[in-house]
């Protein structure tokens, strides 16, 4: 991301008895034309064009096309020397970063308007893990994607004939992101500066700055100002609600940008001034998990019996391995919510998990965690105020041999239970494993067709 340095130039001759100053912000610039073109179409599109770069930077030597809507704008400086397509006005499916070299963009390609590429002769690029596309410089032998200079600008980028369409941003959370959102128009709900920085400003003068955005699952999120922009010394907003703003990337981190501060509408009161913690005894282990052929299949599955979804902040699921009395691991289910009348599936081996059943689980979580148990541990449910709400097997006895063991097998809780059970309660379950003792089934269950996870 670049931004604005505000320079002018001016140059003062002495011409006879006249005096003349001129003032321009570049002497080699030279606006492109803005005449729209109909005789462009697009023969590539921006995801097919990005799907080109394999580690290493491209100049692209075909006749390819491609087209998107403009979906930033430099009238604030808070953008600078980049211009963010997008290849739909509505849920796009990928965006893409050019790099040009060109001030007041915005009076050329103004957001929501449609424009062609000509890609012949361009480079495409990866920088901090953002896929680019430009022109070419290089830094200590390495070469880069860099910006497109002003005077060719207009030999490779044409406005549409088509009239200039209405964006809208696609509704996200912060743990939905992935690179293909990168350089797309997003919007995020329930949102907040952070408390530490609330009555600071956008960005410290000249400086690129990041502030934290934070939602009330305490996720967070980089907000990236320029120090050059308009707003600079603008007091961060207070309060809660929807950001709007290009989602950037930063090597492992997702930034975002907003165009000005009508990007920001936060109305409504913040977090810490809600309760947002809650305990419910309608939250309870649904299914246990340790296939006997596969261990990279085992899973916990948790389920909501309410109507209303219940947001996880503080919860947590609590092992005990075989006859301890201590905890052994724990998982914090901070940041997830889990909806009303519904399963959430938590795996220690994600990968292999939706490989094994055809769906990402819920919650992927570290091996040796309590959706890691062989069988014969013990578990418990934890609401945020450290009551346990629910529980499967004894804590301090080994689950070997007794009617709460599940090795190569599975625990599954009866169908007309509705509530968590603080207590084990036998009655409620149905127990398959490899030795059948005390009133449980020696049926060793095998993945996947012995399981059906996320499935009540």
């Amino acid at each position: 991301m670049n931004f604005r340095i505000k320079k002018k130039k001016c140059v003062v001759a002495l011409l006879g008895i006249y005096l003349v100053m001129s003032c321009v912000k570049d002497k080699n610039f030279e606006a492109p034309k803005t005449n729209c073109s109909s005789d462009l179409s697009a023969n590539m599109t921006i995801g097919e064009l990005k799907g080109l770069y394999v580690d290493e930077l491209l100049q692209i030597q075909e006749d390819w096309i491609i087209e998107g809507y403009v979906i930033s704008s430099d009238l604030a400086g808070n953008f600078f020397g980049t211009l963010h397509i997008q290849d739909n006005l509505t849920n796009p499916t990928q965006g893409l970063q050019m790099e040009i070299d060109l001030r007041d963009s915005h009076l050329f390609y103004e957001m929501g308007s449609k424009i062609l590429v000509k890609t012949k002769g361009l480079y495409l690029g990866m920088s901090k893990g953002a896929i680019k596309l430009g022109s070419v410089f290089s830094a200590f032998g390495n070469l880069s994607v860099g910006r497109l200079p002003a005077a060719v600008v207009g030999e490779h980028l044409f406005s549409s004939c088509d009239s200039t369409g209405s964006l809208q941003p696609k509704n996200v959370g912060i743990n939905q992101l992935d690179d293909s959102m990168i350089s797309t128009l997003v919007q995020f709900s329930n949102m907040e500066i952070s408390v530490d920085e609330l009555r600071q400003t956008f960005a410290v003068k000249e400086e690129e700055t990041i502030r934290t955005l934070t939602n009330c699952e305490d996720l967070e999120l980089e907000l990236l100002n320029s120090g050059y922009s308009d707003f600079q010394a603008s007091l961060m907003p207070e309060g809660n609600g929807t950001i709007t703003g290009v989602l950037i990337k930063d090597n492992k981190d997702y930034q975002l940008v907003i165009r000005d501060p009508s990007d920001i509408v936060f109305t409504a009161i913040r977090c810490e001034d809600l309760v947002d913690e809650f305990t419910s005894s309608k939250i309870f282990i649904s299914e246990l998990a340790d296939p006997d052929n596969n261990a990279g299949a085992r899973f916990v599955e948790l389920y909501n019996s309410d109507s209303q979804w219940l947001s996880l902040k503080g919860w947590t699921l609590r092992r005990y391995t075989n006859d301890n009395t201590e905890v052994s691991s724990i998982i914090d289910l901070s940041g997830f919510v889990i909806e009303g009348n519904s399963t959430f599936v938590i795996s220690p081996n994600a990968s292999e998990f939706e490989l094994v059943y055809g769906f990402p689980p819920s919650q992927s979580v570290s091996t040796n965690s309590p959706a890691d148990s062989n069988g014969d541990d013990n578990l418990e449910l934890v609401d945020p105020f450290g009551t346990v709400i629910d529980s499967f097997g004894v804590v301090g006895e080994d689950g070997s041999g007794t009617n709460h063991e599940f090795e190569d097998g599975r625990a599954l809780r009866s169908i007309n239970v509705t509530e968590a059970n603080p207590k084990y309660a036998f009655n409620e379950w149905i127990i398959y494993n490899d030795s059948g003792q005390g009133g449980t089934l020696n049926q060793p269950q095998n993945a996947p067709e012995d399981f059906n996870p996320g499935i009540r």
